[in-house]
């Protein structure tokens, strides 16, 4: 119990303070620290994940920045791609899955270590608007492959929606942070019920503390999240991202070499 409240410490700072990586480590930690089996894992991770995105939307500031068509746009279009991935996880052994965990969390990193620059965007008007209508096909396709993500290994994508925002529609580092969130929440839900089938095998304290502790925090880091240096803070938390990903991929090839 004590290990969950850990872990949702640091899965709420990050979502945040920087709207995206705190979930990469939701699933490792319930695994290796919790001692649950993948099954159960990934739909409890979904739980905490929508449960910090909510608690870091819920800064009046943020909510202001959503650019509603857009986040909903991508977040529905995830839906059917939670489910397919949900489905997905459910036919492939464990270490099969953690072996894949490992390497998305790798890309994390990267993506964390490069950072990210804003851009124009594709889809903004002469006059600096965002044309809905011409964005909307990237949208949905960014937002799907987030939804397959989000089934698959109970991630919230925010990795790779914060940077599709920002390149595709030309959206501010805060707006893409706002926007993501809202995405985040939609799939990880839509993720959860995918995965209903293991409701019951659900430890409902360890849930209860991880999920409360990850959406309070997040809920306080979003209110610093201005007056914090967000490189020096991604890069430190990109360091643990690689440093897990490295355990874990260690552990699923032993238990692959030994099958």
């Amino acid at each position: 119990m004590i290990l969950a409240v850990v872990f949702g410490v640091v899965i709420g700072l990050s979502t945040g303070l920087l709207g995206a990586g705190g979930s990469i480590l939701a699933v490792p930690a319930l695994v290796y620290g919790v001692g649950q089996p993948m099954s159960t894992a990934v739909p409890t991770a979904l739980v905490v994940v929508a449960a910090s995105a909510i608690g870091g939307l819920c800064s009046r500031n943020r909510l202001q920045l959503v650019q509603w068509p857009v986040a909903l746009v991508s977040g529905v279009a995830g839906i059917p791609g939670a489910i397919g991935g949900a489905a997905l996880g459910r036919s492939l052994p464990q270490d099969w899955l953690l072996l894949g965990f490992a390497v998305l969390m790798t890309v994390v990193a990267v993506r964390m270590f490069r950072g990210g620059k804003e851009h124009s965007g594709a889809c903004r008007t002469p006059d600096g608007e965002i044309d809905h209508q011409r964005c909307l096909p990237r949208t949905a396709a960014a937002g799907s492959g987030v939804g397959v993500l989000t089934g698959l290994f109970g991630v919230g994508g925010g990795f790779v929606v914060v940077p599709a925002l920002s390149i595709l529609l030309g959206l501010t580092a805060p707006q893409a942070i706002a926007n993501s969130m809202v995405v985040i929440a939609i799939n990880s839900i839509s993720g959860l019920f995918a995965h209903a089938g293991a409701a019951a095998q659900l430890d409902i304290g360890v849930l209860l503390a991880f999920a409360a502790t990850a959406m309070l925090v997040s809920v306080a880091a979003a209110r610093f999240s201005e007056r914090l240096p967000a490189s020096t803070v991604r890069r430190a938390f990109a360091w643990a991202v690689l440093a897990v990903a490295a355990g874990v991929g260690i552990s699923s090839a032993i238990g692959l070499a030994t099958a």
